[in-house]
């Protein structure tokens, strides 16, 4: 299983990529085995020493008590002191933001991989979609 944040490379300059580890339930664990995450609108927050993942959706696992389960609630990420230190750093010397890029399962544990990445121009995505465009035309010719 493995879930790809398709906005991530089209609205970011993704410049470096780290793997880490999240803190999840047993039952968003089983959700998120089975692939039903949306990372769309997800992003990492730096707060207190901790990193956070804001706004990434887990669907409710459907055998599970799902009374009273928030689906875009924020979880924990696991980073060792050094990491964290390095991306507040990088962070902030070049303006740049943490997104999560993919989720994926390596043997029993759960990974999420974030990015550290510059946003995009207007003007950077439209030419992008124009060079997609363009591919597309030539191979089909």
């Amino acid at each position: 299983m493995k879930v790809v944040n398709k906005k991530a490379h089209f609205n970011y300059e993704v410049a470096e990529v780290i793997e880490v580890g999240i803190n999840l339930s047993g039952a968003e664990a089983k959700s998120a085995s089975l692939g039903q995450v949306s990372l769309d609108e997800a992003h990492v927050k730096l707060v207190g020493g901790e990193a956070w993942v804001v706004n990434m959706h887990i669907y409710p696992y459907k055998y599970a008590d799902n009374d009273k389960y928030e689906p875009a609630r924020s979880r924990k990420l696991l980073l060792h002191k050094k990491q964290l230190i390095a991306l507040q750093s990088k962070m902030k010397q070049s303006r740049l933001v943490l997104i999560p890029t993919a989720m994926y399962s390596r043997g029993p544990r759960i990974k999420l991989e974030i990015g550290l990445a510059r946003g995009k121009k207007m003007y950077e995505k439209r030419e992008a979609i124009k060079k997609r465009d363009l591919e597309r035309e030539e191979g089909v010719t």
